[in-house]
């Protein structure tokens, strides 16, 4: 899947489950505001696993520097759709984040939140078209002035970027087991899961059925768990 689709499924994987989390993860109900950047930070954990492939979005977010980190970091996990695409990988990030932000705390949560928000408009396209300067500084002032605001305005972020990273991840996992060749959802064992809908990356299938639809179910599911019960206590 392109990355477009899968921050875009990230997106709404996060929005659909924002109703759940109060009790579970903040304690309260969460404000509209922090629905909107945990459905941001999710569709920027959402490209984490292609970190394993040297031509896939998080390679072009820094130029040289992020292609030279995802050829190596490929290398490692035995190539695309290996380790990096894996519930391994997804309970590494997951529990990683928790120790990041339990021991190093504020700081850690505001650099990691930059990285998705960077990943996220990317992956979105919210920056000129092309690979290059241009593109990634853009993507990366994007992120400068979103990880700002969430550091000026947003507490307790850190009670809930494990969930927004880990629930991104596997819905980058789930994502290619509908593509060819699939993913090892239990890998080091080698067996790939795969329910085959989409059989070429940016077919027509995934650019004008699957990703129109997500966007739209994601401003629907934005739109119940974040404003209806507004209108509905006012």
């Amino acid at each position: 899947m392109l990355g477009q689709s899968h921050a875009v499924s990230g997106a709404l994987m996060y929005a659909a489950t924002a109703p759940f989390l109060p009790q579970a993860l903040l304690g309260r109900e969460p404000r509209p505001s922090e629905i909107l950047v945990g459905t941001l930070l999710c569709a920027g954990a959402a490209l984490l696993p292609d970190l394993d492939h040297h031509d896939a979005t998080p390679a072009h977010l820094l130029g040289p520097l992020s292609r030279g980190l995802c050829r190596l970091v490929g290398k490692l996990s035995g190539g695309h759709r290996h380790a990096t695409h894996s519930l391994l990988f997804v309970a590494l990030v997951t529990g990683g984040t928790w120790l990041g932000v339990t021991r190093l705390g504020e700081r850690f949560a505001v650099g990691l939140t930059f990285v998705l928000l960077a990943l996220a408009a990317r992956a979105l396209h919210l920056h000129p078209p092309g690979h290059g300067p241009t593109a990634w500084t853009t993507s990366v002032g994007l992120a400068g002035v979103g990880t700002a605001t969430v550091a000026a305005w947003f507490d307790g972020i850190a009670g809930w970027l494990p969930y927004a990273v880990g629930l991104g991840a596997l819905t980058h996992l789930l994502g290619d087991c509908l593509t060819r060749k699939g993913v090892p959802l239990l890998w080091p064992y080698r067996r790939r899961f795969e329910l085959v809908l989409i059989r070429r990356t940016g077919s027509r299938l995934e650019t004008r059925f699957f990703v129109p639809l997500m966007t739209v179910a994601t401003f629907a599911a934005l739109w119940f768990a974040a404003f209806a019960p507004l209108f509905a206590t006012s």
